[in-house]
């Protein structure tokens, strides 16, 4: 797509050298070997560093899903920017955007709007998102230390860089740091690009967000994203018992300890999919179901269709509607024109079942309407 196209035109690729380097990197292992040491390290860094994004960079600072103390607090910054995904203040500013504009055109990684590789990567070295926005995560930038970290956002991947060196060598390094952070880079980016195309949804959300159980088990948790997209709030995002959500469980057993505190539940009405949604929701739902009909081709199949009186009828219908065409068409019986049932019809294949059903159908069908009616006006003839 052309939007597409223009969105890759921003990335700067010097930018996004290191990060071509690190993957290149792990080729090295066919000098340095792989022991079972630099592979144990990696084992056990890759499942330490993905519970540190998923309840530090995610739960806590993204969504503030529970609370905990300033040190605590300063270890999760440490460990999740220990994998190389830029400073805790960037990753939540980004993904607090994302949540704002979800599969919108504001989007920053919409697979919908700018493609699968886009949203997967590339978006993370584009020019526009290169800075982050402190306005969004004023109750993150008020602590000095985690300004420090933003500001020398690598300093933490270096120095475990440089300890798994230490411990099992050149090895060490190549398979236990480096393999690691690449399997790291490419389960998140999996969120943002994966979630949103594969898996199953079980609530109406306004967006692409899925549920998926492959990747939640990579992730520890993170993959039911329609859950999390449902109430974004949760601690747990694996809402039903079966939900393989290793990520709640340890924080669950953290909070035993007391080192977090305030875990934030789903409210049962969400849950079981009984809570009414909100205007936002609703209104992207609506654009969705909308966007399943074509304006254009309704308008042209219905002016084909009609004869001189209805013509006339139609256009003193619309003049008198005066740029509300959505009120002049609903009194309307024309041909070709979708009805609200076939709008419901639709809905119920598309959506996931919620309260809140009639009311977009009923947002949808004024959408549709309009827009039919503002095309039915450029192609009725005008009177003369």
């Amino acid at each position: 797509m052309a939007g597409g196209r223009a969105a890759h035109g921003d990335i700067a690729w010097p930018a996004a050298l290191p990060f071509v380097l690190v993957h290149l990197g792990c080729l090295a292992a066919l000098w340095t070997g792989v022991t079972w040491q630099a592979l144990a390290l990696g084992f056990g860094l890759y499942w330490l560093r993905i519970f540190a994004i998923g309840a530090g960079y995610h739960r806590y600072f993204s969504h503030r899903a529970y609370a905990t103390s300033r040190a605590f607090q300063f270890v999760l910054a440490v460990l999740a920017q220990s994998t190389a995904q830029k400073s805790v203040l960037w990753w939540a500013s980004m993904h607090r955007h994302h949540h704002a504009h979800s599969d919108t055109a504001q989007d920053v990684h919409s697979p919908r709007h700018r493609g699968f590789l886009y949203s997967h990567v590339g978006w993370i070295f584009d020019r526009r998102y290169d800075s982050a926005d402190l306005a969004k995560v004023p109750d993150l930038a008020r602590y000095p230390e985690l300004r420090w970290l933003h500001r020398f956002e690598l300093v933490p991947a270096f120095v475990l860089a440089g300890l798994c060196f230490l411990i099992a060598g050149w090895s060490g390094l190549v398979v236990g740091f480096l393999w690691s952070t690449v399997l790291l880079y490419h389960a998140t980016f999996c969120i943002n690009s994966l979630a949103h195309v594969r898996g199953s949804r079980r609530y109406v959300t306004g967006d692409d967000s899925r549920n998926n159980a492959l990747l939640a088990v990579i992730t520890m948790g993170e993959g039911w994203h329609n859950n999390h997209h449902a109430w974004q709030a949760s601690v747990r995002q694996g809402f039903r018992w079966w939900e393989y959500d290793p990520t709640f469980w340890l924080l669950k057993l953290l909070s035993w300890l007391g080192l977090v505190w305030d875990l934030k539940a789903p409210p049962r009405p969400v849950v079981q999919n009984e809570q009414r949604l909100g205007a936002r929701v609703i209104a992207r739902a609506a654009e969705q179901l909308a966007a399943q009909f074509n304006p254009e081709r309704i308008a042209q199949a219905i002016v084909a269709t009609l004869h001189a009186p209805d013509i006339s009828a139609l256009q003193e219908a619309l003049a008198r509607a005066r740029g509300r065409a959505s009120e002049a068409l609903a009194g309307l019986h024309l041909p070709h024109l979708p009805s609200r049932e076939e709008l419901l019809a639709e809905a119920r294949a598309r959506f996931a079942r919620t309260p809140s059903l009639d009311d977009i159908v009923d947002r949808a069908h004024d959408l549709l309407l309009a827009a039919v009616g503002t095309r039915l006006a450029a192609h009725v003839p005008q009177r003369t």
